[in-house]
């Protein structure tokens, strides 16, 4: 690996390219070799100078910039970003958690380490999620159906509970309450067809505990706001809209930190939602 301090250190980008529609595309994408592209037109650098500057060797800079290798892991999308010295809106963009949150100057490092990470969608952190229920010991869920969770066997978890000996417990939208009526209208569905999803996932979710999984599930009546998947310490948040569901939006990566009030606050808004909610499994 270079050492993207010597021979130059990072690329500095003019401000004014951060807002190129292709860079904000390229960023939105996870597209590193159209983003270094980029970086070498606003720059005038070489292949060797981008080299230097994100701790990579020229050659596979070259892969990336042909599209014939692709950039997957956090820690290296990390080095990019710093080698690029790209200012926090981007980084968002980008799935990662901003240097300098809003709000959080006042704070050290280890505050500011709440947020680990932001993806764009739930799609773009599935590498990472499936990685961590393969090893999760404890998986927490809360949504509205499930079903793309936990509730089917392609699903995002599902197969990594069947194969694992993790405590699975999971937290449904009430099918039979009021805010059932509410969320399928806000999304333009039937109420009927929407609760039967939510029965539907239940249903699926006691086949899994009949399999021997640890599975625990409740129904809570609140209109949904929040969506967690929880892996052990860490979570991943993301929100309703009245016209979207939670996997399409943004995704935090959260934990615990000395300063931090989210992670704790996420644990004890589950913790209530639990108590006042009603078994099903």
């Amino acid at each position: 690996m270079v050492d993207p301090r010597s021979k130059g250190g990072p690329l500095r980008l003019p401000d004014w390219a951060w807002r190129r529609a292709e860079v904000r595309d390229a960023l939105k994408e996870r597209d590193v070799g159209a983003l270094l592209r980029s970086a070498q037109k606003y720059t005038g650098a070489s292949q060797s100078r981008v080299a230097v500057a994100v701790g990579m060797l020229q050659g596979r800079v070259s892969e990336i910039l042909r599209g014939n290798r692709t950039v997957t892991t956090l820690e290296l999308f990390e080095r990019i970003a710093a080698g690029l010295e790209m200012p926090d809106d981007a980084r968002m963009l980008l799935g990662l958690a901003p240097v300098h949150p809003a709000g959080l100057d006042h704070l050290g490092a280890s505050g500011r380490a709440e947020i680990l990470a932001v993806f764009p969608s739930q799609s773009k952190a599935r590498i990472e999620l499936e990685q961590r229920a393969s090893e999760a010991t404890e998986v927490e869920v809360l949504a509205v159906r499930g079903l793309g969770i936990l509730g089917m066997n392609d699903s995002l978890l599902r197969a990594h509970v069947r194969q694992g000996s993790a405590a699975v417990r999971v937290l449904l939208l009430d099918p039979d309450g009021e805010a059932a009526v509410r969320r399928a209208a806000e999304i333009g569905e039937q109420p009927g067809s929407f609760s039967a999803g939510i029965r539907l996932s239940i249903e699926l979710l006691r086949d899994l505990a009949a399999e021997g999984a640890e599975v625990e599930a409740h129904t809570y009546d609140v209109l949904p706001t929040w969506r967690v998947i929880g892996l052990d310490s860490t979570l991943f948040i993301s929100a309703f809209g009245d016209r979207h569901e939670g996997h399409t939006s943004p995704m935090y990566k959260i934990t615990g930190s000395p300063h931090g009030a989210l992670h704790r606050g996420f644990r004890r808004f589950m913790d209530e939602l639990r108590r006042t909610s009603r078994r099903v499994v």
